[in-house]
């Protein structure tokens, strides 16, 4: 079993403990279900600071990277709800990352996600995926772990969308290592030692990985997908 589909997209952003029980009704009861809907959205998991800070991060599996030009993908981000319009502005610091799937192996979904941000040197690319493609099997089958995927992100030709506009403006995660398991210590531990910045970068990457730790807080899938 790997990730639903052969495209990730990939989110990261912080929302203000006063924001936070309305934005976890929105997000669960009105704009998951919205998502879910779109031909292509396979399943959609948000996680929230494994440390209890602000920050979320947020998988959409998806059939292809095409679903993220669809007209039918555009028309959402171009028309939210009045709702949506609402809470938008309280996405801070935004990440979004439109990604490929470069390796996947296990599960998606687990109680906890370690996820790695990270580029590789340049001229290391072929490498550097190579190398962690090779890896990702063993990690998802230690004791802890259920699953680890490897994506790329890649900018979709199309305009900035109002959503976009609306938050003011998103940034990207180039790579993206997604490791998830149910024991939060083994996370902890690939974070330093596996994944570290100094084992990465042995591999191609170049300097300045981020990584972080979550934990579960709702999943949701399509009709197709259940």
């Amino acid at each position: 079993m790997a990730l639903l589909g052969q495209a990730a997209l990939a989110m990261w952003w912080d929302m203000a403990t006063e924001q936070r029980a309305e934005f976890e009704h929105w997000h669960s009861h009105e704009h998951f279900p919205e998502r879910m809907a779109i031909p292509g959205f396979r399943r959609g998991t948000r996680w929230a600071s494994a440390s209890g800070g602000e920050e979320i991060f947020q998988m959409y599996e998806l059939d292809a990277y095409e679903v993220l030009q669809s007209a039918a993908y555009l028309e959402r981000l171009n028309a939210p709800s009045p709702w949506s319009t609402r809470m938008m502005p309280h996405h801070r610091n935004m990440v979004r990352s439109q990604c490929r799937v470069l390796a996947s192996a296990g599960g998606a979904v687990a109680r906890h996600a370690l996820t790695i941000r990270f580029s590789p040197r340049g001229g290391s690319e072929a490498r550097l995926a190579g190398a962690l493609s090779e890896r990702l099997g063993a990690l998802a089958a230690q004791p802890g772990c259920v699953g680890a995927h490897l994506l790329r992100h890649e900018t979709p030709p199309i305009a900035p969308t109002r959503e976009q506009q609306i938050r003011g403006g998103d940034r990207v995660a180039d790579w993206v290592l997604v490791i998830v398991g149910y024991d939060l210590d083994v996370l902890r531990s690939i974070q330093t030692t596996d994944l570290s910045e100094t084992a990465l970068q042995a591999h191609g990457a170049d300097g300045g990985t981020l990584g972080a730790l979550y934990t579960l807080c709702h999943s949701a899938a399509s009709a197709e997908a259940v």
